[in-house]
Parts: C-alpha cells; structure tokens; sequence
C-alpha cells in the first residue's frame, strides 16, 4: 500500500487532463483521471480519494453541479478549477461544497500549494474537547470531529468541520475573521471564512438570517454559543 495521497484530475480538456496527471505524478502523488462527471463517479464508486480536482465548465453533468450532488453523503475534498475569475463565482464555487477554488490559467506551483493546504486540512487532528459542545438538538464533538443531530451525523465539509472546531474550542470567546482563517487553514482569505459560516448556519440554525448559535459580533468576528 501506498501513503502518497490520491488524487482523482476531472477535467473534459484532454490535453490539461494529462498535463495535470503527469505533473501531480512527479511531485509526488497517485493520479487518476476522468473525462466527466460520470466517469469521475465510476472512479468514486470504486476508489476513495484523498481529494479531487475538479473542472467546472463540463459537458453534462457540470462541476458544480457534481460538487453539490457529492457533498449529500462524500466528504471527499474538492478543489474546482474554472476559467470564471470573478469574486461571485469563487463564492458560488464555495458555497457548492468545495473545499478551495482555483482560476484558469493558474501556476502549477500555485495548484501545489492549494492541493497541499487542503490535504493538511482534511488531516488536521482536532484536540480533544474537555466536554460536548451542544446547541440546541445539535452536538459536536471535537475529539471525533463530528456534528450530530438528535444522534444524526451532519455531513460537513473540510473547511466547515475545521471552522467549527475550532469555534468549539473556546465557545462564547469571538474570534476575529483574522483568526479563523489561519486556525482553519484559509490564509487570508477573510470571504471564505464568511462563506463557511454561512454554509455552517444552513445546517445548525432554524433561521439562518436570525442565528441563535453561531452569531456574527459587529466589528469584531464570529462566537459559537454552547450550552455545555
């Protein structure tokens, strides 16, 4: 058996598909490669995957479109590749599911480097919790990294389940956006921590626009209010 992480390349340009394979093969990893959507699924069905790297614009089935549909029940990190730059479809791209979102054209060092942050990521171990942080029907338990719900796990995502972790940590302390970006490995992109707790409170929160748990302090950052 093999520790190098395995990656699965989805992407209908052929020619950037094997580009792709052969450099994440040099520097270290195990690739394979789909054409689309459905062939990434067979792959899945078959293989699990340390994280995909995924095209947006597809034929059929887009990756958008995939990203969604996975995060029902595969926590497989995703990381989507799109010729849209713009801030709106980073953000339409994250709150989809992925875990990171990189544009085309982008610099094969720079693709390292994200593949790298995320699989560090979706690694972490989380430090034990002292106790249960429960809210509401809700439970996280920070030594499994799990969120239940009366007893059901809540699937979450890497960058949602490093998010509430380490609100868990230090429930009713604020953290600053500053602060949870480099806890949760996001570097200083202050919008997705934004975008993961809007993401998390779809999940947690009766009314997403009126939280009662997962609450934004004006000027200062976000708090997770446990009751025990």
């Amino acid at each position: 058996m093999s520790d190098k992480a395995h990656i699965l390349v989805v992407d209908d340009d052929t020619r950037l598909r094997q580009l792709l394979s052969r450099y994440l093969a040099d520097n270290g990893y195990l690739v394979s490669t789909a054409a689309d959507a459905a062939q990434a699924r067979q792959q899945l069905g078959a293989v699990a995957f340390d994280l995909i790297v995924l095209d947006v614009m597809m034929p059929g089935e887009s990756g958008l479109e995939l990203t969604r549909s996975l995060r029902a029940d595969n926590p497989v990190p995703i990381l989507l590749l799109t010729a849209m730059g713009e801030t709106a479809d980073r953000i339409h791209g994250l709150e989809s599911g992925a875990d990171d979102y990189l544009s085309k054209p982008f610099e094969p060092r720079e693709l390292l480097l994200r593949i790298s942050s995320v699989l560090r990521r979706s690694a972490r171990e989380v430090p034990p919790s002292k106790q249960l942080c429960r809210f509401g029907r809700f439970t996280f338990d920070g030594a499994r990294n799990e969120l239940l719900d009366d007893g059901t796990a809540v699937h979450l995502t890497t960058g949602e389940a490093a998010l509430l972790a380490v609100l868990a940590e230090t429930p009713g302390q604020t953290l600053t956006r500053e602060e949870l970006a480099a806890r949760t490995g996001a570097g200083g992109n202050l919008r997705t921590v934004d975008v993961q707790v809007t993401r998390l409170r779809k999940k947690i929160e009766d009314d997403p626009r009126l939280p009662r748990y997962l609450q934004t302090v004006r000027g200062r950052g976000y708090v997770l209010w446990c009751e025990a």
